[in-house]
């Protein structure tokens, strides 16, 4: 600032701390650092222009060392200002003490007098626009991340993988919530040869840690896994050099496309809801309008590359996800990201009990270490909350497994009754002790037949609701009943005053029975 700019601060930096503005508001209000208005505080208005009118042209402490800095400078124009304080410690025993930011401004003066630019100007590549590749030979890989809204105002990060066949610029693109693994990579691969009808002859990535473990002074080391995906199917790996995304400037642009295009503005709800509206966009804009540069469309292109291809028959078959796993804290609740999530009061079971989380941008699910569900939780907005779901402080194991053990005696200790209810506990393990529930006194009034029939059904047509169940249940005994009334009416007695040949029995509607399956 000019003498005149800090005479006018000086005032305004009065008038806002007579307004009741602290220095810290001050600071902002005026743009100025927080020191200069401590400063301009400690001084009243004879004191503050004495100051200003001062000569300022005083001897610079590091001059005596001006020559030594040029010279340095002159043949190390790279070296930092910290680095130029080392050496001058190093080499001069009676150096002033300096503050850094003294150093840094004397450095910076000397580079603007003699243009000492810090780093070299680095040399302009040359590129050469290459012709277009054979229809099939070849396709680029990459992947990318991007921050979407959430329906609760929060920021969601989502990753991305691309491929894009390099002839027809016919693209394919799998989103995730997860950072890629070498396995979810290895899907995406395949849902892309799926997509296009078949694999490339050659694929261009980058030296990214999902396919490569070690770089070997050139001799690229595979990942175990990428390695026997990458010998599975017939196309020829290629990667490109470090830091030198030029290589595939095609799939580069595809990744642009799809964050700016896609992803930019739209509101973020689930992985399989944005999965579907990826697919949808390729459907409707990404494959379908004219390419810049091909000036054709890649969908039209597309259909003349597919012939092209190799062969894929496989069928995709997506892996188990490694979820994120964190500790159980000793109160049964886990921290994440500035809040506390309850669990059951049972979860913890020791310092190394974990639990696997899946966020899913306005819900939390955890899971356990065998990825079974433990509970759902919404995610508030703001922090230090605590969410708590009121049915995990009741202890349920012991309960449950005293129920499962009372069930299956009323259903005759069976082999087949016992399959039952472990099929009905893997399928529903959250909500197992609800179905017990539902089913125990409806057995208890059951012959012995109709809970067999039952069984049997349910076992049959996968039938795993306790609430299905119990109508299966009334169904067939409805029906037993019935056949043993008739039965009963055929057995002759003498002297009888009815006939029993007038009188019908009960029949059952087969609609009921429909709507039980």
């Amino acid at each position: 600032m000019n003498k005149n700019q800090k005479v006018f601060m000086w005032y305004k930096v009065n008038e806002l701390w007579k307004k009741g503005l602290n220095k810290s508001q001050i600071s902002l209000e005026l743009g100025i650092y927080r020191g200069t208005v401590r400063r301009y505080l400690q001084m009243d208005e004879p004191s503050f222009h004495g100051w200003i009118n001062q000569p300022k042209h005083l001897p610079k402490k590091l001059t005596p060392y001006y020559d030594y800095i040029k010279k340095l400078l002159e043949n190390a124009p790279y070296l930092s200002a910290s680095q130029v304080e080392d050496r001058l410690k190093e080499n001069y025993t009676d150096l002033p003490g300096v503050n850094s930011k003294t150093v840094y401004n004397f450095v910076k003066s000397i580079r603007e007098q003699h243009d000492l630019r810090k780093c070299k100007e680095k040399t302009v590549r040359q590129y050469q626009k290459l012709p277009e590749v054979a229809y099939g030979s070849e396709a680029q890989v990459d992947f990318g991340q991007y921050y979407m809204q959430t329906t609760s105002g929060k920021r969601m990060k989502v990753y991305f993988f691309a491929m894009v066949l390099s002839r027809s610029r016919f693209k394919y693109v799998y989103c995730q919530c997860l950072p890629f693994t070498t396995q979810t990579a290895n899907y995406a691969h395949e849902l892309a040869f799926e997509y296009f009808g078949g694999i490339p002859r050659r694929i261009i990535y980058d030296q990214d840690r999902v396919f490569i473990k070690d770089e070997n002074l050139g001799d690229l080391l595979l990942t175990e896994e990428f390695s026997q995906f990458s010998q599975q199917y017939p196309f020829e790996t290629v990667f490109c050099r470090k830091a030198d995304p030029e290589s595939k400037g095609k799939v580069e642009n595809v990744v642009k496309y799809v964050k700016h295009n896609f992803l930019k503005g739209r509101i973020f709800t689930d992985a399989e809801s944005l999965q579907k509206d990826c697919l949808a966009w390729l459907k409707r804009t990404g494959n379908t309008k004219v390419h810049s540069t091909t000036q054709k469309v890649p969908a039209s292109e597309w259909e003349v590359e597919q012939q092209h291809l190799l062969p894929y028959t496989d069928i995709p078959e997506k892996p188990f996800l490694q979820l994120p796993s964190y500790k159980v804290r000793k109160d049964n609740t886990i921290a994440y990201r500035g809040n506390f999530y309850s669990l059951p009061i049972d979860t913890y079971e020791g310092v190394e009990t974990i639990v696997l989380l899946e966020d899913k941008g306005h819900d939390l699910s955890i899971y356990t270490a065998q990825n079974e569900l433990l509970a759902t939780h919404k995610i508030p907005n703001e922090k230090g909350v605590y969410v708590r779901n009121t049915d995990h402080g009741r202890i349920k194991s012991k309960t449950i497994r005293k129920m499962h053990e009372t069930l299956l005696y009323d259903l005759g200790n069976t082999p087949k009754a016992e399959k039952y209810l472990n099929r009905l506990e893997k399928d529903k393990p959250r909500y197992y002790h609800d179905n017990l529930r539902v089913m125990l006194e409806p057995v208890k009034k059951m012959s012995c037949q109709t809970i067999s029939q039952t069984i049997d059904f349910c076992l049959e047509n996968d039938v795993l609701n306790a609430y299905h169940f119990v109508d299966v249940l009334n169904y067939y005994e409805h029906e037993n009943q019935a056949y043993s009334e008739k039965s009963m009416v055929n057995i002759p007695k003498i002297n009888h005053p009815f006939n029993y040949q007038d009188i019908q029995p009960k029949t059952s509607n087969i609609s009921f029975y429909e709507n039980i399956i």
